[in-house]
């Protein structure tokens, strides 16, 4: 791909509205942008997705904002269920009804809708969603930083590598970060840095040889590929360790899931040689100050938050990480860009757990009013969303200020007694918060026998259940209480609804609305000068600086000139 430089874009007629900035009020001079309907799924190319979001977010005004930072939160499963509950939850927890209560983004003053779906699926998965909102581009479910296209063909999704924004801030000298509490090869984090047209793919052991053959790479090893070339993030914290690591054993009782013998811990270090490499909470506090950090405090999944250990060589928690990451961004008055994901709220609803989801989120929540509270919303956008929405649903008639993770009391009719648990037709009294489908089912399973389940429980087989468990002597308010699922899975499924986006700072009044996930790429970019003054610079941006041409990913490694 031909590069040309800012300078002499701007010295060329036909580029030189491109580089220019919109006008005083921001969005005066932007036109609207002209996009062809899709009449079938065939016209939803990765370009016509990538223009049709632009065309949105610069409609919205998102083209006014003058953000010189971005953090984008994630919830990753945070449904407006689990948003609800778990704001009641924690406003019972602070000695309140709860139902008054706000979490920290719902204090922000935008607030809008995101639709879900992926290319060829009602409901999505993570890996096609958060693809959307990383690169402006919907995609196939379990798809990686790629556009849509057949899950198993690898040869034809390497002419199909999108850009994420925080590949685009890297390479406009913006600093970069990545929290999350999942695996940091995980689908989310995955996204913004890697490509493949699998997820599955974390480490080298699940690929096809065909794939290997045809020049594909695992997501770990994209990551290591990323920090060479000198675009991966300075600081990224989150578990997943196994997919950096050989499988012999690299240290009593540690060994990970690669097959190819690599370890990238090593490489990483090799890489950064002043860079720190942390595994527990002492090692990550000493680490504050080091030009670059890896934290990867599990082999797998980070603890959940009531789980965690908090001790020295425990894990840190959302918030602390993210505090650190804002900190260590912040060193340098270039500017960054951070993904905070809140990876295991999704675990918990698959595990049909709500405590854990409900607690997972309100650990997030915490984050949120940290990076409030180290950011000035004059120069710092934040957005919070989630990539789908859950089976969790909120029941019955419960009184004012019932425990959310209780048995339901208040009244049926208006001769109930409000104090009373309320029943169902049989007579058995049932939980304000239930799945639609999971383990949490109450037949018997190959692992508990018929009844009420206590979480962890992912069976094999289950056998129908005969009628409903008497809940009355049940603590359901017990962290490993598992809400009942009307129907039986091995793991509780996504939803295909609307999922919230909340922000504050330059740039959030263009959050508004229902919108396609896409969109929310553009709005970050739109927002953020140095990001489109990037695109512009490269060739990728109409008459009026607004960005509408997908951006052509460079090799790994290539030279990227800056827009300065």
């Amino acid at each position: 791909m031909r590069f040309i430089s800012a300078g002499l874009a701007c010295s060329l007629t036909l580029l030189c509205a491109a580089c220019a900035s919109p006008g005083p009020s921001g969005t005066g001079h932007i036109r609207p942008i002209d996009v062809e309907p899709a009449a079938s799924r065939s016209d939803e190319t990765a370009q016509w997705w990538y223009r049709s979001g632009a065309a949105r977010a610069a409609a919205n005004g998102a083209m006014e904002g003058r953000a010189k930072n971005v953090i984008v939160f994630l919830g990753d499963g945070m449904s407006l269920t689990t948003v609800a509950a778990a704001r009641i939850l924690e406003g019972q927890r602070l000695g309140g009804n709860g139902e008054e209560h706000a979490l920290s983004w719902e204090h922000f003053p935008a607030t809008g809708f995101s639709k879900t779906y992926n290319t060829d699926s009602q409901t999505p998965d993570s890996a096609g969603t958060m693809t959307a909102v990383a690169t402006g581009v919907k995609s196939h479910m379990g798809a990686i930083g790629v556009s849509a296209g057949k899950r198993s063909d690898c040869a034809d999704s390497q002419q199909r590598h999108v850009q994420s924004w925080l590949r685009l801030a890297s390479e406009a000298g913006l600093a970069t970060g990545i929290v999350t509490t999942a695996r940091l090869t995980h689908a989310t984090p995955a996204a913004t840095y890697a490509h493949v047209p699998d997820r599955e793919w974390e480490s080298d052991g699940p690929m096809p040889a065909a794939a290997r053959a045809a020049g594909c790479a695992d997501i770990a090893s994209q990551f290591i590929d990323a920090v060479r070339s000198g675009h991966g993030p300075s600081i990224a914290l989150g578990g997943g360790a196994e997919h950096f690591l050989p499988g012999d054993e690299v240290m009593p009782g540690v060994r990970g899931r690669r097959q190819d013998g690599r370890n990238l811990i090593e490489e990483w270090q090799a890489a950064r040689p002043d860079g720190a490499f942390v595994w527990n909470t002492a090692q990550f506090e000493a680490a504050r100050g080091a030009p670059s950090v890896l934290g990867l405090f599990e082999l797998s999944h980070m603890q959940y938050e009531h789980d965690r250990d908090r001790g020295p060589d425990g894990e840190p928690d959302l918030e602390t990480m993210t505090r650190f990451a804002i900190e260590h961004l912040s060193r340098e008055d270039k500017g960054f860009v951070l993904l905070v994901e809140g990876g295991r709220i999704d675990h918990a609803n698959h595990e049909g757990n709500a405590f854990r989801a409900l607690d997972e989120t309100v650990s997030m929540s915490r984050a949120v009013r940290a990076a409030a509270e180290l950011t000035s919303e004059d120069d710092t956008l934040i957005l919070v969303t989630a990539d789908h929405s859950h089976t969790l649903n909120f029941v019955g008639y419960p009184t004012r200020g019932n425990p959310i993770l209780g048995k339901v009391r208040g009244r049926v009719s208006e001769d109930d007694d409000p104090d009373a648990y309320a029943l169902d037709g049989t007579g058995l009294p049932y939980t304000t918060l239930v799945y639609a489908n999971g383990p949490g089912y109450t037949g018997a399973s190959d692992q508990q026998p018929a009844g009420p389940k206590t979480h962890f429980h992912k069976p094999r087989s289950f056998e129908p259940a005969v009628g409903r468990p008497d809940l009355s002597a049940v603590d359901t308010e017990h962290p490993d209480f598992m809400q009942e699922a009307l129907v039986p899975m091995r793991s509780e499924s996504h939803g295909g609804d609307d999922v919230g986006i909340w922000a504050r700072g330059p740039g959030s009044g263009a959050v508004r609305g229902t919108v396609e996930q896409n969109v929310i790429y553009h709005l970050i970019v739109q927002a953020t000068p140095a990001l489109r003054a990037q695109l512009c610079a490269t060739g990728h941006c109409n008459a009026d600086g607004v960005p509408v041409e997908l951006p052509r990913m460079a090799p790994v490694g290539a030279p990227v000139p800056s827009a300065d």
